[in-house]
């Protein structure tokens, strides 16, 4: 009898082993659903874009995302790798961005501009703040939309997430605001720009300056002139670097609450990693120390994993969301778009 209650015991202790090894070995599993259908709405999206031209496969990917969301009832099981691609894609996306930029490029916009596009980030992240607390809404709704708007639209507003731990309605709103507000800029600039008789160059340096997404600029600077075009992608991606000191400095402040608050909590990094490795291959392209080959295939390894992403974060924009949200969110987009243009305009017209 007691030898039949040992079997019994190990065998029960193997069956608690083989379902505790089934347990964990499906976590990986768990992700595949949800990473498959962002794979496919990026192979989708990228596949749009290319056939449009001048539009960006983020935000066709933004725009895809939310559709499905909004017309389908999508399963449970694909929210972890859904999760998964808004988050981890998302920051390997970020750092391979820093492939894009070379500093020489933006040291030969010259100290001026240099010193417009320092005032465009931190002049817009500060006013649009100031107006988000007049229009009463949340510290965290209101830094995601003054990063994104005054730095590099969605990837700016998802890496800030990653540090601030902002609510996810209030990430969602600010994604959707950005698509819909740096669209509407893609025509603005370069009508204004006629209406106000600037030349390509200023003109361009206005749009680098003054516009949400990389991808909107290049549109909107197509618009204007190749002329344009050059010098307002530079100027961009002049914004673009201004992320990695932002979310230094933000990632500061969430570390000291941290320490101060009464219920203790994980500090963040000082520096997170993405961000890190974000400079890191700033500084890989501006040594010109990476085939010309190994970069063409980042930049598509780059723009594949963003567009991932952004089709995740599009998943969870659903319109009763965003009518629950109510108007204030959308006027603080309004202000901030137009705060963060006059000082673009008016920098670019003092240096040029």
């Amino acid at each position: 009898m007691s030898k039949q209650m040992s079997g019994l015991k190990s065998g029960s202790r193997d069956a608690g082993t083989g379902l505790a090894r089934r347990r964990s070995r499906p976590v990986s599993f768990e992700l595949l659903p949800g990473l498959v259908l962002c794979v496919v709405g990026a192979l989708l999206a990228m596949g749009v874009a290319r056939l449009l031209g001048t539009v960006s496969p983020l935000l066709v990917a933004i725009v895809l995302g939310a559709l499905l969301s909004n017309l389908v009832s999508l399963p449970a099981r694909l929210q972890p790798g859904l999760t998964f691609s808004a988050k981890r894609l998302l920051r390997l996306g970020i750092a391979l961005l820093g492939l894009q930029l070379m500093f020489s490029d933006i040291l030969g916009l010259g100290w001026g501009v240099i010193a417009v596009v320092v005032a465009i980030v931190s002049l817009g992240i500060v006013g649009t703040m100031f107006a988000g607390k007049l229009l009463g809404l949340t510290w965290t709704q209101c830094i995601l939309i003054a990063c994104g708007f005054s730095i590099c639209g969605a990837a700016a507003v998802a890496a800030v997430d990653g540090v601030v731990d902002a609510k996810e309605e209030e990430l969602l709103t600010a994604i959707a605001l950005v698509v819909i507000f740096g669209t509407l800029m893609i025509p603005t600039i370069p009508l204004l720009s006629g209406m106000f008789g600037l030349d390509e160059m200023t003109a361009g340096m206005w749009a680098g300056g003054s516009i949400h997404e990389v991808a909107q600029v290049i549109a909107a600077g197509g618009a204007l002139g190749g002329a344009a075009l050059g010098v307002a992608a530079i100027v961009k991606l002049a914004r673009v670097l201004m992320l990695a000191p932002v979310i230094a400095i933000l990632s500061v402040r969430q570390r000291k609450l941290s320490d101060s608050s009464s219920t203790g909590g994980s500090r963040p990094p000082l520096v997170p990693l993405f961000v890190l490795g974000f400079v890191a291959c700033a500084g890989l392209r501006s040594a010109d120390v990476v085939p010309e080959s190994v970069l063409d295939l980042a930049k598509l390894l780059q723009s594949a994993l963003l567009t991932a992403a952004m089709f995740a974060l599009g998943v969870g924009v659903r319109i009763a969301m965003l009518k629950k949200v109510g108007a204030r969110p959308f006027i603080l987009a309004a202000l901030s778009t137009l705060w963060v243009a006059t000082i673009a305009l008016v920098g670019v017209l003092l240096v040029s």
